[in-house]
């Protein structure tokens, strides 16, 4: 199915003159990654299916590849990044995995390295996401949401003058944690699959999955419910396509929207946001971590809610839908691991009927809840309290039950 939906991405990719993400993630091979970080964020999940000394060898090749790489780029005078090493040893494992391995030694190496690969594949085929939402809707709603978010207070431009005020310190800090969200995820994932090596067997359910379906399922109502976000619809970035130079100083005026046509560069990225979907997921995955990680994913939860505010990337009512967009994925994965799991599921189509409500109220109540805040902001945020409280009420449920998360039998594996 990955694959499959990956040549989708790439054909639609090509009708519109773009690169497609197996395009851009084959290009790295040789040309300077965009990033290396990911990358070796992948190749460290993948070494979770070895060894001690199989670790070594393949962390010592990445870097050394790279050295090769940076010193041929240096006499090029070409960009110094990083990363090339850790796909060639990705791509090494699983020709070693095809060529060298047999039965459940070669189904465990190849889904450490699928696991690698998916990760690095994801953020080639966000990319993609992005720059075919940009071509496909010309027209955005961000005039309806701005308006839906008064019932909340307009937080976007309350937190975008925090930050303003923080300086570069706050905002160099906040760029971090909101650009290397992914490394943050491998570390909680790194350490719920700590025992692969030893038990040769990967956990049924674990933050992987959860990052991988927010990514895949995202972008699909990015497409439904296109938004730019305030600091292009109302900002500066927005050029002369936004509607005035207001954020993050004065809120917009309250009025009836209209569909606001926009660029065919910027991405239309909002609703939900991913971005706190993804943190979200974090934080619930660390809660059964040490200390040290427990407090990182509320840190990196509330530095995502930050930067995705006080950079104007998003309003208000997108973090509530990306908080109930989160839970709802990670309620039904999780369900879908102990069997399909009933009071998983009911708490699933609540999350998801909710989600469904709240876009339906942004898009088509905006108005009412502008001049109403009273009313619908509460009733905005209770719902999605009703989703948080079903999410721990079942999870809690489980807790003295089998535990969902336990390792799959070797004989899964072997079929």
């Amino acid at each position: 199915m990955g694959l499959g939906f990956l040549a989708a991405l790439e054909f639609t990719a090509r009708r519109y003159s773009l690169p497609g993400p197996v395009t851009k993630q084959a290009e790295e091979f040789i040309f300077p990654p965009k990033s290396g970080f990911p990358l070796y964020a992948s190749l460290a999940l993948m070494m979770v299916v070895l060894t001690r000394r199989q670790r070594v060898i393949s962390l010592g090749a990445a870097i050394g590849i790279d050295a090769a790489f940076l010193l041929v780029r240096w006499f090029a005078d070409a960009r110094l990044t990083f990363g090339n090493g850790a796909l060639w040893v990705i791509a090494a494992h699983a020709f070693i995995a095809l060529t060298r391995r047999t039965g459940q030694e070669r189904i465990l190496l190849l889904k450490g390295v699928g696991l690698a690969l998916l990760l690095a594949a994801a953020r080639k085929t966000g990319e993609t996401w992005l720059l075919i939402t940009a071509k496909t809707r010309p027209a955005v709603l961000d005039q309806y949401v701005a308006t839906a978010d008064h019932a909340l207070g307009n937080p976007s431009w309350v937190v975008g003058r925090i930050v303003r005020a923080t300086g570069t310190v706050g905002t160099h800090l906040l760029n971090g944690v909101y650009t290397q969200l992914a490394v943050a995820a491998v570390v909680i994932a790194i350490y719920q699959l700590r025992g692969v090596a030893q038990e040769r067997a990967f956990p049924r359910h674990h933050l992987v999955r959860t990052f991988l379906v927010i990514g895949l399922l995202g972008p699909g109502i990015y497409m439904l419910f296109p938004v730019v976000g305030p600091v292009f619809a109302y900002g500066v970035h927005g050029g002369h396509w936004a509607m005035a130079n207001l954020w993050p100083d004065v809120p917009p005026s309250i009025g009836p929207p209209r569909h606001m046509p926009f660029d065919e560069i910027t991405p239309r990225n909002c609703m939900p946001s991913l971005h706190t979907a993804w943190a979200t997921a974090i934080f619930i995955h660390s809660r059964r971590s040490p200390r040290a990680l427990r407090f990182a994913g509320t840190f990196w939860l509330i530095a995502t809610l930050g930067a995705t505010l006080g950079f104007g990337y998003h309003y208000g009512v997108d973090i509530v839908a990306g908080v109930v967009f989160a839970l709802t994925i990670e309620i039904f994965l999780h369900s879908q691991a102990r069997g399909w799991d009933r009071s998983g599921m009911q708490t699933a189509v609540h999350g998801a009927l909710v989600f469904a409500a709240l876009l339906l109220t942004y898009r088509f109540l905006p108005l009412h809840m502008a001049r109403l805040p009273w009313i619908f902001g509460p009733a905005v945020i209770i719902l999605m309290i009703s989703v948080i409280r079903h999410y721990r009420r079942t999870t809690r449920s489980w807790e003295s039950a089998p535990s969902v998360t336990g390792w799959i039998p070797r004989s899964s594996l072997e079929n």
